[in-house]
Order: structure tokens, then C-alpha cells, then sequence
């Protein structure tokens, strides 16, 4: 796979926040030119804009995983989705759209004195006892260079007999869940690019690896039937919801990490992020979550996506340059 000069001409006419990406991951321009693009998320389009947004006290919208005002019995709680407005989630943009973390000097310790975590009042960088929140947490902790080694422990810990985790384990679940290992995987990691890790935590991410790489990432392992109709609902930003993209997408990052070949199990979710490839090389913005953003970051559903089109790329040219 190559790239149209025009569509890269097309994602490079973007925000800060994925100009740089495109330049590092699909232009090959020089680490000069990239890292000046990325300085200029701090101050300038959807980094700036979040970053106006933080509170004195170190949050966003007054809240840890829910805005402060959010009312868990009245009409918004009724509605589909969540708001995504509070701190974990403006982090997760931040970190994600490449901003420093010395522009954010001194959140850590606010977060730590100031924010707790809705379910029983927790202390925010302990976590929480959802495997997907403390994936975003231990991400985001390593990031501001808090100390997050207790979630280390915790996923190790935590971790399914099958391989993965699940969020309802502590309703019951013994089950690993789709969705609750990719948030957990991403934010192992994210701890892991960071220079953290232990034997223990890698062994358990590896596991939660062949869990779904068992499954090819995207069957039941007993009928090898499809785990769900959002497989191929690509959207950005991506909340909490497992795709084929954003499998795809985690297992570039982590063969790169790991210094090794692209394992062929995931051949049939690549040729799906493949699939949905348009004809003049974009991908189309899926069904949007719903719920309360700052603002939006990308087009609406059925247009072409320069962030989805980014990601889809550069996994499609990693794996089609390791056939």
C-alpha cells in the first residue's frame, strides 16, 4: 500500500494535534519538523482549546470520570451514553493529541489532593474498580508522572483465567470482555512506552494479547460467530468501544514495542479496516458516541475522516510492509 500524494496533503491540512502524527508516522519528515508541529498543540487548536478548560483544582468540568454536576437519576443519566467532558476523559484527548506533560506541571499533585473517583469516593490515581478506567488512569498517570504502580499491581491481579479483563468483574463476571482488554492493553501500554514495567505486568499483557489473538480479534472462540456489530464502527475519538481499527491499531504499537513480526491472527481484522477503505482512500467517521463533548475534533458521521484515515493508514502500510 502507498500513499496518495493528495490524500496526505489532505491529512496534513489538519489540526496541530494530528498534523504532527502525520508528518512523524506518513510524511518521513525530520524529527525537527514534527516536534516544532507538536509543541504548537499546547498552544494552539483543540490542545490549547482543552487545556483553557482545566479547573483551578486540577479537574475538568469539576469531575473525575463524570462532570461535577451530573445528575445520576435525572433526565442526562437517562439518555444514551455518558458525558465526556471530566478530567479522565480530557487527559486521555491531551495525552493522546501529544501535549508535553510539563505543560500540565503540577496536575498530578492537584488531581491527587482534589479528585476522587465517583464509585465510593476513591482517591483518583488508586483507581477505580472498572478495568477500563484504570486503563485510562495508568496511561494518564505515567504521563504526568504520578504514581500509578499500584494499578500496575492491580491489573496483574486482576486479570481473567481466560487472559483478559472485565469490567463487570466485580458484579460476578469471570469472563473476559472485548472491550474492557483493549482499554486495559492500551493503557498497559502506555505505562510501558513510558519506561515502566515489570515481569509480571508484561506477562499479563502478553496474555490478554493471546486472548484475543485467539479469537483473531473479532470471533467467539466456541462458534467463531462475530463478537458484535461495532466491530467496523470506526469513530474518533474512540471512548470505550473495542473496533477491528482500534485492535488493529494497539497491536502496531505493541509488535513495534516488542520488537516483533506482525502475528497473522490479526490478518482478518486488517483486511475489514481494509475493507472500509473508500475509493479515493478515505475512511468514513462512524456512528458518533453520545453524550456532552468540550467540542467536536472531527467531522460527523458518514464524511471522511482525516483522523480515521490517519490511523487506517499507518496500520495498513505497518502490516502491508511485513508481508
Amino acid at each position: 500500500m502507498s500513499i496518495d500524494a493528495v490524500l496526505l496533503n489532505w491529512m496534513l491540512d489538519s489540526d496541530p494535534a494530528l498534523r504532527w502524527q502525520v508528518e512523524r508516522d506518513l510524511a518521513a519528515s525530520p524529527p525537527e519538523v514534527w516536534r516544532a508541529t507538536r509543541a504548537r498543540v499546547a498552544t494552539e487548536g483543540f490542545g490549547a482549546r482543552m487545556l483553557a478548560l482545566q479547573d483551578a483544582d486540577g479537574q475538568w468540568a469539576g469531575g473525575a470520570y463524570f462532570p461535577g454536576d451530573y445528575d445520576f437519576h435525572g433526565s442526562e443519566a437517562a439518555q444514551p451514553g455518558q458525558p465526556w467532558t471530566a478530567t479522565t476523559w480530557s487527559l486521555k484527548a491531551l495525552r493522546e493529541w501529544g501535549v508535553d506533560a510539563s505543560v500540565l506541571a503540577g496536575t498530578a499533585d492537584k488531581l491527587a489532593a482534589n479528585s476522587r473517583w465517583e464509585y465510593e469516593n476513591l482517591p483518583y490515581w488508586g483507581g477505580e474498580v472498572d478495568a477500563c478506567i484504570n486503563g485510562f488512569t495508568i496511561a494518564n498517570g505515567a504521563w504526568l508522572g504520578a504514581d500509578v504502580t499500584g494499578l500496575a499491581n492491580w491489573f496483574v491481579e486482576h486479570r481473567m483465567a481466560e487472559g483478559g479483563w472485565n469490567c463487570d468483574w466485580v458484579e460476578g463476571s469471570t469472563r473476559a470482555s472485548f472491550h474492557s482488554t483493549i482499554n486495559s492493553l492500551e493503557g498497559i501500554l502506555s505505562y510501558e512506552l513510558r519506561g515502566n514495567a515489570t515481569v509480571e505486568l508484561r506477562a499479563a499483557r502478553h496474555a490478554a494479547e493471546e486472548y484475543l489473538l485467539e479469537r483473531h480479534l473479532m470471533r467467539k472462540l466456541s462458534t467463531a460467530d462475530p463478537v458484535g456489530v461495532w466491530l467496523d464502527r470506526f469513530t474518533y475519538p474512540a471512548r470505550w468501544q473495542f473496533t477491528a481499527l482500534r485492535a488493529v491499531d494497539y497491536f502496531r504499537a505493541a509488535s513495534l514495542q516488542d520488537a516483533t513480526e506482525p502475528d497473522p491472527r490479526i490478518a482478518e481484522a486488517v483486511e475489514l479496516v481494509r475493507a472500509l477503505r473508500q475509493s479515493d482512500g478515505a475512511w468514513l467517521q462512524g456512528p458518533p458516541d453520545p453524550g456532552r463533548v468540550w467540542f467536536a475534533v472531527d467531522v460527523p458521521e458518514g464524511e471522511p475522516s482525516k483522523w480515521l484515515t490517519f490511523l487506517a493508514t499507518r496500520a495498513l502500510l505497518w502490516w502491508d510492509s511485513n508481508r
